[in-house]
């Protein structure tokens, strides 16, 4: 099954947590903290891999993490980092945030993207010793790894994208000149899913042609076949338009040629710009005044056209001919530009505290504060004190006074429960 948009959820590891050891040497008459620090959360790094072609790996596994990294140990040992977890995509992939539909990342290169950052390992409590402090007892814990639900399209990379109604010849151009064998019948929506193929035009010239399943009115709108697969027309450089120009199909030529060309401009604004070279196909079933006026007609476009019969291979070597000369004078296949900001890292940001009133409760709304706490031994001195100056020094103790706390009021950190102490 092609399958060309998948959402998943990923999340990078944790960060180990930072150790609290002591020197423990019968030879060292002092022994001092040797607590390690923790070892890094793995990343989430996603890499092209040209084996694949759909998404479809992505059906059912939805959640991927990677590894956390681990904690710190005695002797300033530091934990081991986590492994990142490679995600494998077919070249062409885009990243998007399933939320807002940024790009994130374009993966039409062999450049590997990390997309979620692992946490960072916490301090062992080697680093919080001075002068004043000689044995702490409490380490920080490690930051968690960044989590995020992305939506992946496929947006396949060819150089000429085949567009045109459902039997009008597409699937048996793309067999004459090219490798691809795609199924040919005379049924509307033989070709269910796009079909790529290398043209070899000469010694040094070859291109991609995709195959692209027949658009009908509509398509825009998710009628048919052609919505699923509007969106791999958007990378091609040069785009054939194939008509059956016999109306075999009880259809209008023009009026077939107009509607298609619509499609895409519904869709995307830009389609209806890109360079195009028409095709009239079944001309052995035509007469000589439907092909004279087809042609006229797209003439006075400013547009080529070429007369074909793509079953017994008429007129297909002067439309290669045409193609390759159009790709020589056009700029490589587009790569869609990131567009996605990343929001600040709420563990990190000490200016984003918020205190609110739950019945006599204040609640201290902060991811900041969170962390600080995951941090605390409330069994030691030094690290109530540290716990306490750090609240001091991000302003929240000024902050709950502002609020109305005073002495001995339950104040509330993620799920632990406080007393203030002014």
């Amino acid at each position: 099954m092609f399958v060309d948009v998948a959402n998943i959820k990923i999340k990078a590891g944790d960060g180990g947590n930072g150790a609290v050891s002591f020197l423990r040497d019968k030879f060292t008459a002092s022994g001092g903290p040797d607590g390690g620090n923790g070892g890094n959360g793995g990343d989430i790094v996603f890499v092209v891999d040209d084996n694949l072609s759909t998404l479809s790996d992505f059906r059912y596994k939805k959640k991927f993490v990677a590894q956390n990294g681990k904690n710190g140990g005695a002797g300033r040992c530091a934990g081991k980092k986590g492994d990142s977890l490679l995600i494998k995509v077919p070249r062409g992939t885009l990243i998007k945030d399933a939320k807002t539909g940024a790009i994130i990342a374009d993966l039409s290169d062999d450049n590997p993207q990390t997309i979620s950052k692992g946490g960072k390992g916490g301090l062992g409590n080697m680093n919080f010793s001075n002068p004043t402090r000689q044995s702490p007892r409490f380490a920080k814990a490690g930051t968690k790894g960044e989590e995020l639900e992305v939506q992946l399209e496929l947006k396949l990379l060819a150089d000429v994208g085949l567009i045109g109604y459902p039997n009008v010849g597409k699937s048996t151009l793309i067999s004459v000149v090219s490798e691809a064998k795609p199924q040919v019948a005379n049924y509307h929506f033989t070709t269910l899913e796009p079909i790529l193929g290398v043209v070899k035009y000469d010694e040094t010239t070859s291109f991609v042609m995709a195959d692209i399943p027949g658009l009908i009115e509509g398509a825009w709108q998710g009628i048919g076949l052609g919505h699923k697969f509007l969106r791999h027309i958007e990378r091609c450089r040069l785009l054939v338009h194939i008509v059956d120009i016999s109306g075999s199909e009880g259809r209008d030529p023009i009026d077939d040629f107009n509607k298609i060309n619509d499609e895409l401009r519904k869709f995307n604004e830009d389609l209806s710009k890109r360079k195009m070279i028409v095709v009239g196909n079944k001309c052995d079933m035509a007469s000589e005044e439907q092909i004279n006026s087809f042609a006229d007609f797209i003439k006075s476009k400013g547009l080529d056209f070429y007369p074909t019969m793509a079953a017994i291979n008429y007129g297909v070597a002067p439309l290669m001919d045409k193609i390759a000369e159009e790709l020589s004078k056009l700029p490589p296949i587009s790569v869609f530009e990131p567009n996605y900001v990343k929001p600040i890292d709420e563990q990190y940001n000490v200016n984003n505290i918020k205190i609110v009133k739950d019945g006599e409760i204040y609640v201290i709304e902060s991811k900041w504060a969170e962390r600080l706490l995951d941090s605390v031994n409330f069994d030691d001195y030094d690290s109530m004190q540290y716990f306490q100056k750090s609240l001091i020094d991000s302003g929240i103790i000024d902050m709950l006074r502002k609020a109305g706390a005073t002495e001995g009021c339950t104040v509330r950190i993620g799920e632990t429960e406080l007393d203030f102490v002014d």
